[in-house]
């Protein structure tokens, strides 16, 4: 793809007519052009052509393309040792937060996902086209990336020459820069309303292994999808990666495809997941209604007919016994699903519907089975990720395929048989039927959550696996590019946070469901959070993220990203000797667990909670105090003492 609408030498640029350059804009502007927008751009060619007028030796980009946000930069100018991201505003005659927020992710994301840009020096400008202020002194933090600088009329040529004083002289190879790649690792929130947009996942992801990856398993269901349908057949495909891979991304990447490029198949994509329904939801809405100026409500009824809660589909199918529109089918983490028991009592007791006996993955395969010619569900299957009571796994899954559904075909992951996709023998042996088709493409094996947090996984695993000299290795590797650090401090840890986060960049304060002793602490996790005012409501709203005043559970924010994270950890998962001990605050008192599959669910809901943050993060384990039974500070050393044999440094002052 294009990385620009325009792009010349400083000297060439200013001795060209500003009709064939707004004529080259015309060009590569693949909408209806409004005249606002070629006013906009005749108003910056002047101006940016009288303060370079004598610079040479740099290029000019405009309308320089930030796949990852979907969005383009008014301006990028390469001048000898730095990078300037320029930001517009036409008309205006002050500053807004917004706009200095904008031109700071603009110049981060640079930073972070554009190789060329990773050892260069970034200044971020914001114009006010109507005022003669200026404000923001030239401030580079560590990483080379300038605080913001807002100027007026008459302060950008200032700008330029100061900060090229500030830095040793040098000049930065044009030519390598643009030519150097782009490697982003979109959010999922962000991923989702660029493929909504009929992007391809290549446009938005990295160009590297991961999405060389993605677009392996990409190819390999359309194939399983195209052979379906000429058979006539049914098939069932199971999707495997490490956390962070991409899962959620190519389910949502195979649903918006189909919808998009065979709309007969009615593709949808379906998730238990509810938070992470509700957020992706409404940030699709929000997006579409900002874009396209359509009404919320009309924007939603699109919107609700492509992502829907896997639930409210089996209980509509329920009653309604007639063949589903939907021919492809991806759910996301399938393994979630709920067992016989859970789903015949749920659905007899809470729905009303009398004689329902059977496990939620049996009566989705038999809502699509009703199809006399093909379908294709598409499972995706996550590691070490079911938090919760009456969830399957993948075993129920196989044990419906082969007593009820024999006649479909089954294709999985050749990584899907090991332990942490399969916990039990009987499904690892069904596994192993020759009728079951095997695909290397069908597993995500390079993480995508964070460009930082490569070792990230490896020493959460390591760490929840009491493997302290693996976990410290990992943490070694994981240190230069992702701060992670432990604190007995809370205060201390939000005002770390607060630190850290530049631009929109987003954080928030994440617990255990079960923690409910952090209450002390002013931490109440049985108060819920509304996850889309949470995960996507800006810095003014006290329900967001960023007033770290509510927190987060693991059923809020799986699936979800943070940009910074503090979690919390309480009593509920404490350091006991070569093993970690397990507790349910119940009454008055903490008590053990003791059933496998509650152990297993709360060692992932902190597997889960420490591996949401992107960039980085900050462990917060009380101090406890003597006085109070249900507190006692040898409930909580024990754990900040294995995380610091584990190698976590603590956070100073």
């Amino acid at each position: 793809m294009a990385t620009s609408y325009y792009r010349a030498s400083l000297v060439k640029f200013c001795r060209q007519s500003d009709d064939e350059i707004v004529g080259a804009l015309t060009k590569a502007h693949a909408f209806s052009l409004e005249q606002n927008q070629r006013d906009a751009w005749y108003f910056q060619i002047k101006f940016l052509k009288e303060a370079m007028q004598d610079f040479s030796d740099g290029e000019i980009y405009f309308e320089f393309v930030i796949p990852r946000m979907g969005k383009r930069v008014d301006c990028v100018i390469l001048y000898q040792n730095i990078i300037f991201v320029i930001e517009f505003k036409v008309g205006a005659d002050s500053f807004g937060g917004y706009g200095i927020e904008q031109v700071h992710d603009y110049a981060l994301d640079l930073k972070n996902f554009h190789r060329g840009s990773h050892q260069a020096a970034i200044v971020p400008i914001l114009i006010a086209t109507r005022t003669d202020r200026s404000s923001g002194e030239i401030h580079f933090a560590a990483d080379s990336v300038a605080c913001p600088v807002c100027v007026g009329l008459a302060g950008f040529r200032s700008v330029i020459e100061e900060s090229v004083a500030l830095l040793p002289l040098q000049v930065l190879d044009c030519e390598g820069w643009a030519g150097s790649g782009y490697l982003p690792t979109p959010t999922i929130i962000e991923a989702a309303q660029a493929l909504y947009q009929s992007h391809n996942v290549t446009d938005i992801a990295r160009s590297d292994s991961g999405a060389q990856n993605l677009a392996l398993t990409d190819a390999c269901i359309a194939g399983i999808i195209a052979d379906a349908k000429r058979r006539g057949r049914k098939a069932i495909c199971f999707i495997t990666g490490v956390p962070g891979a991409g899962k959620t991304l190519a389910g949502l990447n195979i649903a918006t495809r189909r919808a998009t490029e065979h709309s007969d198949e009615h593709a949808v994509f379906l998730s238990g997941n509810g938070p992470l329904v509700s957020v992706l939801r409404e940030a699709l809405v929000r997006d579409q209604v900002a874009r396209e100026g359509l009404k919320k409500s009309d924007a939603a009824r699109q919107v609700n007919a492509f992502i829907q809660n896997i639930h409210h589909f089996r209980d509509a199918y329920a009653r309604d016994l007639s063949v589903p529109h939907e021919k492809v089918v991806v759910f996301d983490e399938a393994q979630r699903a709920w067992t016989r028991e859970q789903a015949s009592k749920f659905m007899q007791q809470k729905r009303g519907i009398a004689g329902f006996d059977q496990s939620e993955p049996e009566f989705l395969i038999s809502v699509m089975d009703r199809h006399q010619d093909w379908c294709v569900i598409v499972c995706l299957i996550g590691g070490g990720q079911e938090i919760n009571t009456g969830e399957a796994g993948l075993g129920e899954w196989l044990v419906a395929l082969r007593d009820h559904f024999p006649h479909w075909d089954v294709h999985a992951s050749s990584l899907l048989n090991e332990r942490d996709y399969t916990v039990d023998a009987q499904a690892r042996d069904m596994l192993e039927d020759p009728a079951v088709s095997k695909h290397g493409e069908l597993h995500l094996s390079v993480s995508m959550r964070s460009f930082r947090a490569e070792a990230l996984n490896g020493f959460v695993s390591a760490l929840l696996n009491v493997q302290l000299s693996q976990a410290q290795e990992a943490y070694s590797a994981l240190r230069p590019r992702y701060p992670l650090y432990v604190t007995r401090d809370l205060q201390q840890a939000r005002e770390w946070l607060r630190a850290q986060a530049r631009g929109s960049e987003r954080y928030g304060l994440l617990a255990s469901s079960g923690a409910a002793r952090l209450r002390p602490e002013g931490i109440h996790v049985k108060t819920p959070i509304t996850p889309e005012y949470w995960f996507l409501n800006d810095r003014s709203d006290v329900r967001s993220s960023f007033y770290l005043e509510e927190v987060g559970s693991e059923f809020d924010v799986q699936g979800l990203e943070l940009d910074w994270a503090c979690v919390a950890w309480d009593a509920d998962l404490r350091a006991r000797p070569d093993e970690w001990g397990m507790f349910k605050f119940s009454g008055t008192k903490w008590q053990n667990v003791q059933a496998e599959d509650r152990r297993r669910y709360l060692l992932n809901a902190y597997r889960v909670l420490l591996t949401r943050a992107r960039q980085g993060m900050v462990i917060f384990v009380p101090q406890g105090d003597e006085r109070d039974p249900t507190r006692l500070p040898c409930s909580y050393d024990g754990t900040y003492e294995r995380l610091l044999e584990a190698g976590v440094q603590p956070l100073s002052v």
